[in-house]
């Protein structure tokens, strides 16, 4: 029997990278899942792929109603929300005297306004005892040059993980952060000015890993499952690292 064998599980973000790897690896082990997207076409990809025990639901976490729209969805299934991992978001370059008002707010509503109404909204259907895992960044705790509004965007979900975690300990509901370090995904793809440029932005993150490499989305899908399991039963309002060594050694 898998590890979360009989529950419901939400993945939003889940149509690519660590999002995808997770909801993955969670139906793999037993949960129904559903994940979010906000294209439709790529939302349908994500769930052939994952085959069984999934359902997609396109949508966007900084959308209210959507999000509305994604509740429903689960209430209809009738058991609750056991799973809730908060893993849409994404960020880009802006040095300190470029960032804009459009930049900003991009950054914030996604990582930020997202992360908050998503785990809000579900409230009234997480069962007692569920495990949230938000997802930050090991920009959260390192000085990266024009990656500030991203850094300060996670730095916030992080502190996020320990006020819910007390506030939702009565109801023996876990709040976990996984902080991923540099991973082979296409956002961090996405972050290259260029395609030409992209070989060059992989090598250069890899460097900064003691382990020279960059992680696999499998690979912090492994660590999301351990929050989301009973494995860490034991474990609220802490933060795990799968960073290669990037922010410990």
């Amino acid at each position: 029997m898998g590890q979360l064998e009989g529950k419901n599980a939400l993945v939003t973000g889940g149509t690519s990278g660590i999002g995808l790897a997770a909801a993955r690896r969670f139906a793999a082990e037993g949960a129904r899942v559903f994940i979010t997207g906000r294209r439709q076409e790529v939302l349908d990809q994500a769930v052939t792929s994952i085959g069984e025990n999934v359902v997609g639901v396109r949508g966007d976490v900084g959308n209210l109603e959507d999000l509305d729209r994604l509740i429903e969805a689960i209430s209809a299934t009738g058991g609750g929300l056991d799973v809730l991992m908060a893993n849409a978001g994404g960020g880009e370059f802006a040095p300190l005297g470029g960032i804009t008002l459009e930049h900003f707010d991009r950054t914030f509503n996604a990582n930020v306004r997202g992360t908050l109404f998503t785990v809000q909204k579900a409230l009234p259907i997480l069962n007692d005892g569920a495990s949230i895992v938000l997802v930050g960044s090991t920009a959260a705790s390192a000085g990266t040059p024009a990656f500030g509004v991203y850094a300060a965007s996670k730095a916030a979900v992080r502190s996020f993980a320990r006020t819910w975690a007390a506030e939702l300990v009565d109801r023996k509901v876990r709040v976990n952060a996984l902080i991923p370090g540099p991973t082979h995904t296409p956002g961090v793809e996405g972050l290259a000015p260029s395609p030409a440029d992209t070989d060059a932005l992989l090598g250069g993150l890899a460097s900064t890993v003691p382990m020279g490499r960059m992680g696999q989305p499998a690979e912090l899908a492994s660590a999301a499952l351990f929050l989301a399991s009973e494995e860490s039963s034991f474990m609220t309002g802490a933060e795990i690292f799968v960073d290669g060594g990037a922010e410990q050694l």
